[in-house]
């Protein structure tokens, strides 16, 4: 699957509408706009993935300048991210850092 970053969108817009329109160019596998935690609108950007390289890339030459619900998109394929390295934190009872004095026992 190869991941498509479209911007540009109305606030307007749902995961149907933009389906419906990407789908013309190739299978859309997944989607998501992208949404204000709070406000739950559109902050006007979605990604989604298609099922091959191939559709992505005709999805891409279609689209990218296309005007969708009065506004002109911005359509490319996404950069791959290298997943994140896992943080461990060290466990242990604070007298147990490095630079920390052990603590008195209360009276």
């Amino acid at each position: 699957m190869v991941k498509i970053f479209v911007g540009g969108l109305s606030s307007e817009t749902s995961e149907m509408d933009l389906v419906m329109f990407i789908s013309l160019h190739g299978q859309v596998v997944t989607i998501k706009i992208v949404r204000d935690k709070v406000t739950r609108k559109s902050k006007g950007y979605a990604f989604l993935e298609m099922a091959n390289q191939e559709e992505a890339d005709k999805a891409v030459a279609a689209l990218n300048g296309a005007t969708f619900k009065g506004n002109e998109l911005t359509v490319r394929v996404a950069a791959e991210t290298p997943p994140k390295a896992p943080v461990y934190k060290k466990v242990g009872p604070p007298s147990a850092a490095p630079g920390l004095r052990p603590r008195r026992p209360r009276k």
